[in-house]
């Protein structure tokens, strides 16, 4: 073979090997910035797929990632508080006002505990503000924290701007020490109206009020207050007391006498539970 066909040859066999580089660099160059001619893409079997631009992607929706989506809970406006609870059995709740008073919530709140017994606590913001571990105990230890305005009014003497502010500052101090807002509130002295009920449930908060009242902020004597206890106790019944708003040594002593009598007697001390509409 001659010197002039063997160089002819060497340059075809180069010029080939260039022209197969360049459109492999074309096709990377492609994938990755989707630049390049337009047209079919080779398929490389027969699932294969007309891949996507390089931009593409992102107008494709990410499933699952993110919580899902919970429909908003609604609380419904009340004409009238609720008196009892339901449940299975013979079952109870207890329920303490006005406090928590440093004296005698830790007290009662250790007598709960030694009988692994949840109760609910309306309290006061005032009094809240300033015992706000009292009320992170309440919530570590399963009792139900609820609103009981803020400095003890009568409702149905005041605007709705002013109830407002009574339920929601209360809210606020719950919130901050408790972790979450009240789900429950209670009017002072009972007295409950239109704009009460309304507010409360704009807040979040269900109104409850009691079925058996102890009198134990009369200071009746122990004996009165523990009998009127296991003479009204009842499947549902609502029970008040309190912890707080005066002197409640005889509360917290009637309480330690009547708990294990109603626990021995069969019934099961609960706290209630919401539904939402």
């Amino acid at each position: 073979m001659k010197k002039d066909q063997l160089l002819t040859r060497r340059r075809l066999l180069i010029a080939g090997t260039g022209a197969v580089g360049a459109a492999a660099t074309a096709g990377v160059l492609t994938a990755v910035t989707g630049d390049g001619p337009a047209g079919p893409v080779p398929a490389s079997g027969p699932q294969a797929r007309r891949p996507l631009g390089s931009s593409a992607y992102r107008l494709q929706p990410l499933t699952g990632y993110g919580p899902p989506q919970a429909a908003p809970r609604r609380t419904l406006v009340r004409r009238e508080p609720l008196l009892r609870v339901s449940g299975r059995g013979r079952t109870m709740v207890l329920t303490f006002d006005d406090g928590p008073d440093p004296r005698y919530t830790p007290d009662i709140l250790d007598t709960l505990a030694e009988y692994d017994v949840r109760a609910m606590f309306f309290v006061c913001g005032e009094m809240a503000a300033d015992s706000k571990e009292l009320l992170a105990r309440m919530a570590d230890e399963g009792h139900v924290v609820g609103n009981h305005t803020w400095s003890h009014p009568l409702l149905t003497r005041l605007t709705r701007r002013q109830i407002r502010s009574q339920m929601e500052r209360t809210c606020d101090v719950i919130e901050e020490a408790c972790g979450e807002r009240p789900e429950w509130f209670r009017a002072p002295y009972g007295a409950w109206n239109r704009a009460a009920f309304q507010l409360g449930a704009e807040l979040g908060m269900e109104p409850l009020a009691w079925t058996l009242d102890t009198l134990d902020w009369t200071s009746p004597g122990i004996r009165t207050i523990v009998n009127r206890v296991e003479n009204g106790a009842a499947p549902g019944v609502v029970v008040l007391a309190h912890d707080a708003g005066g002197d409640r040594s005889q509360s917290v002593r009637a309480l330690r006498r009547y708990l294990p009598e109603l626990l021995d007697s069969g019934y099961h001390i609960t706290v209630p539970r919401r539904h939402y509409a």
